[in-house]
């Protein structure tokens, strides 16, 4: 009896050393988790691996396999609906494993520290820890190798140490556990030694003293192997032992933001263009917490706003959001409010209407997030969906929103050096008249917060916020914005202009700035897009970043910029001493009168005509000639010239163009793809009228002769909208190829609208002055 429970026992030890050393990795890999919701689950599947291999050791060894990856299915559908319920996922089982299988592996790598146990982030772990522990156990039990069934609980725990990288304190506890198993498992004889005693008293003594220096040498030289092995190796692991490790999450790409998403303000002059389209629909659970006093620069109201994006980075050209988004569980990672701000808990339930792309709306900052999976960026503390926005999307954010103390603004300083180089950039080619403007406001106020204020109320007070201003907030457009005059559109804009020209003044001035876009009305009910708006924010010390409102005041009239603000000259202006005067040599010969007599010396009435008629024809003449130059040279500019981007969006323009001139002009609010249908309804317009009211060709289908090439045909409108809005979109990614393709295709487009006009207005056509006048102007 007791030598069959010592049997039993010696049994025992190895499936329980596997046990062990399978599950050790679920530790290791746990201590960048949330809980321990994944090493339970990676303990269980240990468990359940050994156990279903020790119960089928007599059936036959291809049977175990199928029946093991059974109840590794079940154990593993069980940890995801474990780990569903608890990440308050939505969707059905079979929804929340198909995703989890899809994603597993990325979303894994790319998932923020502490990873909360989701069904994405928990399937690989146990899959994995269910096959190391068969496949070790079906090596060392059913074939008796040991050490060999020992390889794949190693390798799972090296996998585990580097999946955890350097994001967790060194594993010394868990390896030298680790170690200490897989010594006992070894240690331990798996069987009774055999009866009889020596094997080797049968031998004789010549044959015995053979074997036993063959085993003496052989021990010797492993030995000494050993030894070379730690002398050589020695060094080089110890001086691993203080090294960080690498972290895999670097060579895995995390969910980047679509284009419309990484420069939202472009969205806000077309949400403003249709104020009552519906976005979303919130309410807000009252909190008892104190929400403290802001002030009116500080959060501009008692309801929060909801922010959609920040916008970090600004190249001259563009703001774009520049953040790093890693998936995140429900529970996002804490960070310290400043001390001298006070803080409310913000809780919120936001159903999704029309808005669209990958944008999560928020208040700043989130702190818990369920209904909706996530990635979070704790930079700006701004959400993302990876899958997109979807109408009819319920999910509730939980918010700490931190309110800065005013009477500690006016003599807060501003972060300066390498951590906020990011808010301090300004871009090459700034316009001078910038620089002056941002000097002029800083000149009489040195405190930061008085700086910021100065550039407040300076856009306030002169500018005037207009719901159709197109989009635009490159150094041409500000400038524009700022100093255009008012009669052509300038001085005017939307919040797009306002927030950007306080954040690159700001910046001019040594304030760390950026753009956030949201919604204004953050309290209850639907959020419209006429809600929509973008506001600056500076950053202070100790009061982290402080929102203002440099938009003007209801019902004040703004007043004109040349009041406060007149730029120097950069030529010195010409001298205004009259000019000195010539006296006459001689008086004038008197001119004889027109009725005057025959052969009285004057000119005649027919010669004066004829002279004057011809130096009006002359001037006529060369006055065209100038604007048949002109317009042949802005043409060429616009399609031989520039890089690619350029000749691209000069064919556009000649496209435009050539639109107005047939008397079919086209808004600045409008996207290319609408431009490009009102192209072709102009040319099909234009051709019912030149054929006499006969039946227009259809879209895709050209006339014939020269003009209709195949570049001239309406569909090639639609190739040259596609080619402008890469250029916009994705700059530098236009080759010369389609450069040339566009410059093709624009003229032949307006070769084929000019042709349907009446012979008198294409002669008009070549020397109309209109294009020219539009050249001048900033791009809008």
């Amino acid at each position: 009896m007791v030598t069959r429970l010592a049997g039993t026992l010696r049994a025992a030890v190895v499936p329980l050393a596997l046990i062990g050393l399978t599950a050790l990795a679920g530790v290791v890999l746990g201590r960048v988790y949330a809980g321990d919701l994944l090493t339970r689950l990676v303990i269980g599947a240990a468990v359940g691996s050994v156990l279903v291999s020790v119960a089928a050791r007599r059936l036959p060894s291809w049977l175990v396999a199928p029946v093991s990856v059974a109840a590794m299915a079940g154990w593993t559908l069980l940890s995801l609906r474990l780990a569903a319920s608890r990440a308050d996922l939505p969707g059905s089982l079979l929804e929340v494993t198909s995703d989890a299988a899809r994603n597993g592996i990325p979303r894994l790598l790319t998932a923020m520290i502490p990873v909360e146990p989701t069904p994405d982030t928990v399937l690989v772990p146990v899959v994995a820890a269910w096959l190391a522990g068969l496949a070790g156990a079906e090596v060392a039990l059913r074939t008796g190798r040991v050490l060999l069934g020992y390889l794949p609980a190693a390798g799972l725990y090296a996998a585990a140490l580097y999946v955890v990288g350097p994001n967790a304190e060194p594993a010394v506890g868990p390896t030298l556990a680790f170690v200490a198993v897989a010594a006992v498992g070894l240690a331990v004889p798996a069987g009774v030694a055999p009866a009889g005693g020596d094997p080797s008293a049968d031998l004789t003594p010549g044959v015995r003293a053979a074997v036993r220096l063959r085993l003496a040498v052989t021990s010797a030289l492993g030995v000494a192997l050993v030894l070379g092995l730690v002398a050589l190796l020695g060094p080089v692991v110890a001086a691993q032992v203080d090294g960080r490790p690498v972290d895999p999450r670097r060579y895995v790409e995390p969910p980047q933001v679509q284009s419309l998403d990484e420069n939202p303000l472009i969205r806000i002059s077309g949400w403003a263009l249709h104020p009552e389209q519906k976005l979303l629909d919130v309410s807000t659970v009252p909190s008892d917490e104190p929400a403290g006093d802001a002030g009116p620069a500080a959060d501009g109201g008692d309801s929060p706003r909801i922010r959609l994006a920040v916008l970090s980075d600004y190249d001259g050209v563009t703001w774009r959001v520049g953040a790093t988004y890693r998936n995140a569980g429900r529970i996002l990672p804490a960070t310290t409010p400043a001390s001298d701000n006070t803080v409310q808990t913000v809780r919120q339930q936001i159903t999704v209407a029309d808005l669209s792309g990958r944008l999560l709306p928020a208040v700043a900052t989130p702190r818990e997030v369920s209904g909706a999976r996530v990635a979070y960026d704790p930079a700006t503390g701004t959400l993302i969906r990876p899958e997109g926005l979807a109408p009819g999307l319920r999910y509730t954010v939980t918010s700490v929103r931190e309110r800065p103390d005013t009477n500690l603004l006016t003599t807060a300083n501003v972060p300066a050096g390498d951590e906020v180089a990011r808010v301090l950039r300004v871009a090459d080619g700034v316009p001078d008249t910038l620089r002056r403007l941002a000097t002029q406001l800083a000149e009489d106020n040195g405190a930061p917060y008085a700086r910021a204020l100065a550039i407040e109320q300076f856009l306030a007070e002169h500018y005037r916020v207009v719901a159709d201003a197109p989009s635009g907030h490159a150094y041409p457009n500000l400038g524009f914005f700022l100093f255009g005059p008012r009669n052509a559109g300038g001085q005017e804009g939307t919040s797009e202009q306002f927030a950007a020209a306080f954040a690159v003044l700001g910046r001019l001035s040594g304030l760390p700035t950026r753009v956030v876009v949201g919604f204004r009305s953050g309290g209850q009910g639907t959020v419209r897009a006429g809600d929509a708006y973008a506001w600056p924010e500076v950053l202070f010390d100790g009061l982290g970043w402080v929102p203002f409102d440099p938009l003007p005041r209801p019902n004040e009239e703004p007043r004109p910029v040349e009041e406060d603000f007149r730029p120097t000259p950069e030529d010195p202006p010409p001298s205004e001493a009259p000019a000195p005067t010539v006296e006459p040599t001689a008086s004038p010969e008197p001119v004889a009168a027109a009725d005057g007599p025959p052969g009285g010396g004057g000119v005649s009435t027919p010669v004066l005509v004829a002279g004057g008629s011809g130096g009006l024809v002359l001037v006529v003449g060369a006055l065209l000639l100038t604007l048949l130059a002109m317009r042949r040279s802005l043409t060429r500019n616009r399609l031989v010239r520039g890089d690619p981007g350029q000749r691209v969006a000069g064919a556009w323009r000649e496209v435009t163009d050539a639109l107005r001139l047939a008397g079919r002009p086209v808004g600045d609010d409008l996207a290319a793809t609408e431009v490009a249908g009102h192209a072709r309804r102009a040319l099909a317009d234009a051709r019912v009228r030149h054929t006499g009211g006969g039946p227009s060709a259809p879209d895709g289908v050209a006339g014939t002769g020269d003009g209709a090439a195949a570049a001239g045909k309406p569909d090639g409108v639609d190739e040259l909208a596609v080619l402008l809005n890469e250029v916009g979109f994705a700059p530098g990614a236009v080759t010369p190829d389609q450069a040339g393709r566009a410059a093709e295709m624009a003229t032949a487009y307006v070769a084929t609208l000019r042709s349907a006009r009446p012979w008198w207005r294409r002669l008009l056509w070549s020397v109309h002055p209109a294009p020219l006048r539009r050249a001048g102007r900033p791009p809008r």
